[in-house]
C-alpha cells in the first residue's frame, strides 16, 4: 500500500464507513432493528442484505461473518451493507418485534429489507444469507428487485426442491460457498442439491466448518462476495492504512423511508 503506515486487518478491525441504526417495518406491523452501512466516500457499486443463521441457536445480525462484511466491506469494496435481526431476534442492536416463525413469518422480514434498499435507491440488491438465512434466501427472496444471492452453509432442511426449480426458472445467480466439514450440507451433497439450478455456482472450501471461525475462511468469503460483486477490488488487501480518515464514519447516509 505504498509508503503509507499500515496496519494488518485483523478479527475485530472496524474500517471506516457511514452506518446508521435502522428500523424496518413488515407489512405485518413488526418493527426490526438493524444497521445500515454505506462506502466512507462514494456511493455504493452494489447492496448486500445479509439474514442471519438461526435465532434459536444463537443467529443475529451480529454473527461474525456478517459483522466482518459490515466492519470492512463498505471501505474495502465500495459495498453496502444491511444487516437486521428477523422478528424475535435479539443483539447488541436491539431485539425485533415478534416472535421466531421458522422460517415462514420471515417472509415479511425479508420484504421488507428489500423494500428498504429500493426506496433508498440501493443498488444491484444481493442476499448474503447464512445457514437459517440461506433458507429465509431460497425460499423468500427470488423476487424482482433481487439481482441475485450467496448462500453460506446452506442446510436446505426448509428450502424446498421447489424453491430452487423457481430460482432455476428466474435464472437469477446464485453462489453456494460449502465448507468441507459442514454439520449439515457438505459439497457432494450439495451438488447434488443444487443441480437443479443450472446458474448456480458451487465453491468448496477446504476444511472449513459451518460456523466458518477462522479469518482464514472469512478472508476466503469476504474475496469471493467481492470477485463477485465488484472485482475491481479484488482481491481484498490484508493491511489497511493506519492514517485512513474517519471523516466518512458520521456523514450521513441516503435518506430511505423505514
Amino acid at each position: 500500500m505504498g509508503d503509507t503506515a499500515a496496519v494488518e486487518i485483523r478479527a475485530s478491525t472496524v474500517l471506516p464507513a457511514r452506518r446508521r441504526d435502522i428500523v424496518l417495518r413488515t407489512a405485518d406491523g413488526l418493527d426490526l432493528v438493524g444497521e445500515l452501512a454505506l462506502p466512507p466516500r462514494s456511493d455504493p457499486v452494489a447492496t448486500l442484505i445479509c439474514p442471519h443463521p438461526l435465532p434459536t441457536a444463537g443467529g443475529m445480525m451480529d454473527s461474525h461473518v456478517l459483522r466482518k462484511a459490515s466492519f470492512r466491506l463498505p471501505a474495502m469494496a465500495d459495498l453496502a451493507v444491511l444487516r437486521f435481526n428477523t422478528r424475535g431476534t435479539s443483539s447488541e442492536r436491539g431485539t425485533s418485534a415478534g416472535h421466531f416463525g421458522d422460517g415462514g413469518p420471515e417472509r415479511e422480514d425479508v420484504a421488507a429489507a428489500i423494500d428498504f434498499c429500493v426506496s433508498a435507491g440501493l443498488p444491484r440488491l444481493w442476499l448474503l444469507g447464512w445457514s437459517f438465512g440461506t433458507e429465509l434466501a431460497l425460499m423468500w427472496g427470488n423476487v424482482p428487485p433481487v439481482e441475485g444471492a450467496i448462500l453460506l452453509s446452506p442446510a436446505l432442511r426448509r428450502a424446498t426442491d421447489a424453491d430452487l426449480d423457481a430460482w432455476a426458472a428466474t435464472g437469477r445467480p446464485l453462489v453456494v460457498l460449502v465448507p468441507e466439514f459442514d454439520d449439515y450440507l457438505r459439497p457432494d451433497e450439495a451438488r447434488a442439491r443444487f443441480a437443479r439450478i443450472p446458474q448456480a455456482q458451487l465453491i468448496a472450501v477446504e476444511k472449513a466448518k459451518h460456523l466458518w471461525v477462522g479469518e482464514t475462511y472469512v478472508r476466503v468469503l469476504l474475496n469471493e462476495i467481492v470477485r463477485l460483486l465488484n472485482p475491481a477490488a479484488w482481491p481484498l488487501p490484508d493491511q489497511w492504512p493506519a492514517a485512513a480518515p474517519h471523516s466518512g464514519d458520521t456523514a450521513p447516509p441516503p435518506q430511505s423511508g423505514g
